[in-house]
């Protein structure tokens, strides 16, 4: 028998509507197993990471086993097992945004925000990785910073996009209204 939503582990960290939206999403498909990548994000989104009770909650949920949850948390580079930086920094690595610099741009970009790729920096403002295809090939290098998109980000500009981020570490709302799909909110 599974637990409820409400009785098990993560409910102790987790927001109670968090915990509350879960019947909902599992009910929208035919098989509840189908329904757990939707509740990792519903914990990601809560938390900003996955830890080893919430995976073993969504198993709970499913009707699968915690190594099955797991298994989805490591393929997917989507989900994360561990806190991230104020601003989670994504360069897209792909052909098209390499061809135009985004190997470049990284490298400046772990100088200017003193962080190396794949960490979190000391201060903890920023994350900083590379990503596959971010779906905006003719406007690369591409970055994502948290949910908004910035195109054509050179590297020669790095500096200049890095003192910006930091400057956004002072806007609570920075992120929370992405701009329309194919308006650059980056304009270096």
């Amino acid at each position: 028998m599974h637990e409820s939503p409400a009785s098990s582990a993560p409910a102790r960290v987790l927001k109670p509507e968090t915990l509350a939206q879960a019947p909902a999403i599992i009910a929208q498909y035919p098989q509840k197993r189908s329904a757990t990548m939707p509740l990792l994000h519903l914990v990601q989104e809560d938390r900003g990471y996955i830890t080893q009770e919430d995976m073993t909650w969504v198993a709970e949920q499913v009707g699968v086993t915690p190594m099955q949850v797991l298994e989805v948390v490591t393929f997917y580079p989507m989900y994360r097992q561990s806190p991230i930086g104020r601003r989670h920094v994504r360069v897209c690595r792909t052909l098209s945004c390499a061809l135009r610099g985004s190997y470049a741009l990284m490298e400046n970009l772990e100088q200017s925000l003193n962080c190396k790729r794949g960490e979190t920096s000391p201060d903890g403002d920023f994350t900083l990785e590379f990503v596959e295809c971010i779906a905006d090939c003719g406007c690369g290098p591409v970055v994502h910073v948290d949910a908004a998109m910035h195109e054509n980000v050179k590297p020669e500009d790095a500096g200049q996009f890095a003192a910006q981020l930091k400057a956004t570490l002072k806007d609570p709302s920075y992120g929370q209204n992405p701009p329309v799909p194919g308006t650059p909110e980056w304009n270096g």
